[in-house]
């Protein structure tokens, strides 16, 4: 027994799993931030109301709107994923120049002695946003340059005089807090870039499988054609002998011009469905124009549909099947073993699991299937090759003597398929 089974074929539509990428990091992390400065703001909003009195309202107002109105545009920049990067620099850039101005902004300190500049309160929104809005090497500085600066204003007169070593253990804070947020958000990243590399790649090689398969189901299909349409039929009409022998030879060149035909205009990768009634009625056609009889039998063909593909390749398979029969299992002919009669039979079934199975059988002289030489197109590329390249099998027995039975199925099982 030879079977063939069908090319792997790579999976087509869409699966519903939705792939981590670069992008959705970036608008996962804009989202994040622009949700944080707006619940850190919140929070520090009553602590600036506070200690507005004691602000000059001038430089207090300037900075209010550019701190607290940043971290609205990064909120809604991020909500719709647009102008991420300008909103969370314009924050970055605005908290550093309120840090830098503070000085000018105080008027009286007081209350600083005892608490700290609500700056501080949202130092971590800050430098989550240049996490965002700069490369690695720009981010990390403004990590580290942002607390250091708020570190030196708290020790001044205009920061309450703050202690130098509580300055320092709360800008080593600030500085800690901002690398954990800087390094989550480039590990997240640089895992999104790696997954992207990946799809990339597998996105590649699925395209080169594809043309390959392409390729291939083309060279088949070439392959048949030349021998089922120009050599079958030029041996045919150099060996006919009657006139119904000749009659053979001309319906088989129609045929073949209208293959060509049809090849040259055919759409490869059809998702179109044929009832398999209509696969009985073009073989019991082309059964009815052959010089010997053929037994027919169908069962159970009511409501099952194949793919045009598979119809057309199941078709032209049990016809090349036929083809070979009537010239090679005898039956017909002057010597005294092709005048061996010969019964031919066709039959089609589909069952209930939607498996559709053509099996072609004669009486004939048979044949040994692992001599065949590989050079045989009949066979090889006409039926095995044929039926394979669109997910089915195909099967020949046969042995001297005993006859051949061809063997037609799609789709193949999975037993087909290791076989």
């Amino acid at each position: 027994m030879v079977a063939v089974s069908p090319a792997q074929q790579p999976v087509r539509g869409g699966t519903g799993i939705k792939a981590i990428s670069a992008a959705k990091i970036e608008v996962i992390a804009a989202r994040a931030v622009g949700i944080f400065g707006i619940v850190f703001g919140l929070q520090c909003l009553p602590i600036m109301m506070r200690q507005l009195p004691y602000l000059d309202r001038g430089w207090a107002d300037a900075v209010n709107i550019a701190v607290f109105g940043g971290l609205i545009l990064v909120a809604v920049a991020g909500t719709f994923n647009r102008f991420v990067r300008l909103t969370t620099s314009w924050v970055a850039f605005s908290y550093l120049m309120a840090l830098l101005v503070w000085p000018l902004t105080v008027v009286d300190a007081t209350p600083f002695a005892t608490q700290a500049p609500w700056l501080w309160f949202i130092c971590t929104v800050a430098t989550a946003c240049a996490a965002v809005a700069f490369p690695v090497v720009w981010a990390a500085s403004y990590t580290v340059l942002v607390p250091v600066v708020y570190g030196l204003i708290r020790t001044l007169p205009a920061g309450g005089q703050a202690d130098t070593a509580l300055a320092a253990l709360d800008a080593l804070y600030a500085i800690m807090l901002g690398l954990v947020v800087l390094i989550i958000i480039t590990m997240l990243r640089q895992a999104a870039t790696a997954v992207d590399v990946a799809q990339i790649a597998a996105l590649n090689s699925y395209t080169t499988a594809v043309r390959q398969h392409a390729t291939e189901l083309e060279r088949i299909e070439v392959d048949a054609i030349v021998h089922d349409s120009v050599l079958t039929t030029l041996l045919s009409a150099a060996n006919a002998r009657t006139e119904a022998d000749a009659e053979l030879a001309a319906r088989m060149a129609r045929e073949a011009i209208a293959k060509v035909d049809a090849a040259s205009s055919a759409l490869p990768g059809s998702d179109r469905v044929i009832p398999v009634v209509h696969l009985e009625r073009r073989l019991r056609a082309a059964v009815a124009g052959f010089s010997a009889p053929v037994s027919v039998t169908v069962a159970q063909l009511a409501g099952h549909t194949l793919p045009a593909q598979a119809t057309e390749a199941m078709y032209s398979a049990a016809v090349q099947a036929l083809v070979n029969s009537l010239q090679h299992a005898g039956g017909t002919g002057n010597e005294p073993a092709a005048r061996r009669p010969v019964r031919r039979t066709l039959s089609i079934q589909a069952d209930d699991a939607g498996t559709v199975r053509v099996e072609i059988a004669d009486t004939g002289i048979g044949f040994d299937v692992e001599a065949t030489p590989a050079a045989r197109l009949g066979v090889r590329v006409s039926i095995l090759e044929r039926v394979a390249s669109v997910g089915g099998v195909a099967q020949v027995q046969s042995a001297s003597g005993e006859g051949t039975t061809i063997v037609l199925e799609w789709p193949a099982s999975s037993e087909d398929a290791t076989a």
